[in-house]
Formats: C-alpha cells, structure tokens, sequence
C-alpha cells in the first residue's frame, strides 16, 4: 500500500492536498481503492454544496460494493473532475493523481487536525 507523504487523510480514507490557501483536492486513499477494487462510477458532491465533517457527500462504485465519500472537513465544494465520469478507473490507476472534488474551508485548522501519513500507516496497518 502506498502513502504519499506530502497529503493530509481522513479516518474515512480521503485523502486532501492543499492546491492554494484555503482552497483544496480530495480524493481517496491507495488502501481505499485497493479494497473496493475496479471503480466503476463516482457519484460528486454537487459544486457549491456545503460539506460537513464526516458527513456522506458523495459516493464511489466498484465491481465488489459502493462506498460512501465523508467529507474530510467542513467546507464549500468548489469543482468537481469530470473526467472521472468517463473513466473512473483513473482512481485505481493513480489514487493520488486523481482528485474527486476540490473545496474551500475557512478553517485551516481542520486540515491540520486530519492525519498525517504515519499516523494513517497506524490506522490501516
């Protein structure tokens, strides 16, 4: 399984990256994509909709199962990658390259709260 260590995670295996300030991608974790196996469709968030930490905001398919998406944070959805739409199986292909949505939050400090990579090692291991 593979972490990146330049990403902050959730305990519901979203990854964030920061693209500028307040302003950042989600997508979902190696070990996430590994246990779904072949992705099938992603359901988004709707573009300016207001996650909630935690909260169900979208949702992944695969062969085996569907999974829920948690919002890593509160925030604002601010885009969503279409291109997932056509060919969702870019996630198993390079989960860290391949982002779902982006959001804002005001609260830089929950982007600090979420887990850095040893810590997400600790929780998958």
């Amino acid at each position: 399984m593979k972490i990146d260590n330049d990403l902050r995670y959730s305990k519901d295996h979203l990854w964030v990256r920061k693209i500028t300030e307040g302003e950042y991608q989600a997508g979902i974790t190696d070990y996430a994509q590994d246990l779904l196996g072949d992705i099938v469709f992603v359901e988004f968030p709707l573009v300016g909709s207001a996650l909630q930490a935690g909260q169900p905001c979208g949702l992944v398919e695969s062969v085996k199962t569907g999974s829920d998406l948690h919002a890593p944070v509160n925030g604002v959805v601010t885009q969503i990658n279409t291109t997932l739409q056509i060919n969702p199986e870019q996630i198993n292909d390079a989960p860290y390259k391949t982002w779902i949505f982006t959001f804002n939050t005001s609260d830089e400090s929950s982007i600090h709260a979420l887990l850095d990579a040893a810590a997400y090692q600790a929780l998958t291991a």
